[in-house]
């Protein structure tokens, strides 16, 4: 049932008063600068705020094996963040209600060069509206939405009448396990909200992601006896080409994929990182280049990766270095499949009418091409899973920021849901 127009104004008013604290306790998070293996700081300073409001507390590193033995896990990698995952738990005194998942991830994603900030990346300056910083947006407004969402209800005397499990995992800009390590450990609910920013809308269809990394090795020689050396860089250009090509094939299969086929260009392969030669005057006898490609909900990481590299077999058989040099191919990323949110769930509803009550405006809905943790609790879990949250802007990008305005607006939304789809109780008998 909707909720009484008396205690929706209780609660937005409650999400009111509480919103200066909920921007200086967003503001902290932004400061722990959390690149993939340097979430440690960050997760205890979660895990603190969680046992300040008496959750009870999980605290587990990732399951390599298992994640390996599940087809949505990614490979790991050197690079794979050993940070733990936490999760808060509160349960009510009588479950009367329908439990959820609130999820937010802490990682963000480098930097780039600091001359072209206007602000340090990890100094949460606040200009008008904005807040400044590197995961601002993405994504740590909705993790502060998550802790404040719950904490205006606190503020009434009220809790939900359901289990609510609060997770805060990492590797969710690198291979999604982190969220996937949530669903191997067990956790389960009848709903799961995850706060990214989505620009006040719902997150309908969700694109996969792969990554690979491909190697070429070429033949050294000095620069004044270039012919009879081989540049690998050179090479990987060709190898570029050809994907470039297997890209625009992607593409052209949009038709008939709803959701997807109006989307200018749904599949972006991009060309992420170079690296290669050791010497201006040398010919480069290696070089690696990371890539990054999305995929069609229902296409399966495992296909999309063999047409990978059966592109990059017949581009090698093609080239008259290649031929006797095929590059390495390496999937050290995301192996993630898509996700189309279904229309008609119940959750759906509460959220529709919880964000009209809080923004005065229906609830819409659109086609990310972005990766999503979400795709863990619709593929895996089976449950509707809704990916909703405040408008941002340049993310993973210089000046990243977040609208303040927008995450009180979010924030009075996830409330209201909570308090909806949970129930509410009295937090003393």
């Amino acid at each position: 049932m909707p909720l009484d127009p008396a205690l929706r104004d209780k609660i937005l008013a409650s999400v009111e008063e509480g919103f200066a604290e909920q921007v200086a306790f967003t503001q902290e998070l932004i400061r722990f600068p959390s690149l993939r293996a340097e979430e440690h700081a960050c997760q205890d300073f979660v895990f603190r705020a969680m046992t300040e409001r008496g959750f009870t507390i999980d605290r587990f590193k990732m399951d390599e094996a298992a994640i390996a033995a599940h087809p949505g896990g990614a490979p790991f990698s050197e690079f794979h963040s050993q940070a733990p995952i936490v999760v808060g738990i509160h349960h009510p005194r009588e479950e009367k209600g329908r439990s959820l998942i609130l999820q937010a991830h802490v990682d963000v994603v480098p930097a780039g060069p600091l001359d072209q900030w206007k602000h340090a990346p990890f100094d949460p300056v606040i200009e008008g509206d904005w807040m400044y910083g590197r995961g601002s947006a993405d994504m740590k407004a909705g993790a502060g939405a998550n802790f404040y969402a719950l904490d205006a209800l606190k503020r009434i005397g009220l809790q939900p009448a359901a289990t609510v499990y609060l997770e805060s995992v990492v590797e969710e800009e690198s291979t999604g396990n982190g969220a996937l390590m949530t669903h191997l450990r067990g956790y389960r609910a009848d709903a799961a909200l995850i706060p990214e920013p989505e620009y006040e809308m719902l997150a309908r269809a969700n694109a996969g992601v792969l990554w690979f990394q491909f190697e070429v090795r070429g033949i050294p020689a000095h620069v004044r006896e270039m012919g009879i050396g081989a540049n690998a860089i050179d090479a990987a250009y060709r190898v570029v080409a050809a994907l470039r090509k297997l890209e625009e094939e992607f593409n052209v299969e949009k038709a008939g994929r709803e959701h997807f086929e109006n989307e200018p260009h749904p599949i972006n392969l991009n060309i992420g990182k170079i690296e290669g030669g050791d010497w201006a005057s040398s010919v480069p006898c290696w070089c690696k280049v990371d890539c990054r490609v999305g995929l069609y909900p229902g296409v399966t990481a495992k296909e999309i990766a063999q047409r990978i590299e059966d592109c990059i077999r017949a581009a090698a058989r093609a080239d008259s270095f290649l031929a006797n040099n095929p590059p390495k191919v390496t999937f050290n990323g995301f192996w993630a499949e898509g996700y189309v949110l279904e229309p008609g769930s119940e959750a759906e509803a509460v959220l529709a009418r919880a964000h009209e009550s809080a923004l005065g405006k229906p609830l819409k809905s659109f086609t990310t091409v972005a990766y999503l943790d979400t795709r863990v609790h619709a593929l895996y879990d089976k449950i509707p899973a809704l990916c909703y949250g405040p408008m941002g802007e340049n993310i993973h990008a210089f000046d990243e920021r977040v609208s303040l305005a927008s995450v009180k607006r979010i924030t009075g939304a996830m409330a209201l849901f909570i308090a909806e789809w949970c129930g509410v109780e009295s937090i003393s008998a």
